[in-house]
């Protein structure tokens, strides 16, 4: 019996590249090695634009810096720092990526599937670098450690869902993008408290507090 997961049919495709933006955006690293992982384990055949995932060289860099990932992002203001600057990585990567998992079809659907990869990631990224920045405010670091927790069986849950349940996985996604715009609408403040400390971080000053 075949145990290989082809994913072959369009609905399959389109919940992998949907599962790789939106992970993307919150752990790449992990999205990369993970479904590398499974490429290279012969548990799912990846599309070709994705084969170069499970090159060891490709797993070896994504599994280490998954690794020192998964360590700051559980480190109160650190976790900001890194997410912070992982801006400028996590949305073209998840665009990347995306465009891996559909751009065989053609260039067109090449660019469709970069621009929903680098939406939801641009999504996803900016959901958790808000509520981490509402979470940072809590004097305790378990809070912190709790939410990097549950972020990151999310993201393996979403990832093994995209692959085995299409449909169940896009009616998570759908859900998931609607908690994550009410997050970023209610805990907005927080992020731009955090935008303003890491400014005055990186220029060196003290801006004076408002009496």
């Amino acid at each position: 019996m075949d145990a290989v997961r082809h994913l072959t049919d369009a609905p399959q495709l389109l919940a992998l590249a949907a599962a790789l933006g939106w992970a993307s955006g919150i752990r790449l690293y992990a999205a990369v090695f993970l479904v590398g992982a499974a490429g290279f384990m012969g548990w799912v055949d990846l599309p070709q634009g994705l084969h170069i995932l499970q090159h060891p060289g490709v797993m070896a860099a994504s599994g280490f810096m998954c690794f020192v990932e998964f360590f700051a992002d559980k480190i109160p203001l650190v976790d900001t720092l890194w997410d912070t600057v992982h801006t400028v990585i996590r949305i073209p990567a998840g665009a990347a990526l995306a465009a891996g998992a559909l751009g065989a079809d053609g260039q067109a659907m090449g660019w469709i599937a970069a621009l929903l990869g680098g939406s939801l990631a641009a999504t996803s990224h900016a959901a958790k670098l808000t509520t981490r920045a509402a979470v940072n405010t809590s004097p305790e670091p378990f809070s912190n450690i709790g939410v990097s927790l549950l972020e990151d069986g999310f993201v393996v849950f979403m990832l093994w869902l995209s692959a085995t349940h299409p449909l169940l996985f896009g009616i998570a996604l759908v859900i998931t993008l609607v908690v994550a715009v009410v997050l970023m609408v209610v805990l907005v403040r927080f992020l731009r408290v955090v935008v303003r400390k890491l400014s005055e971080f990186f220029s060196g000053r003290s801006v004076p507090q408002r009496g």
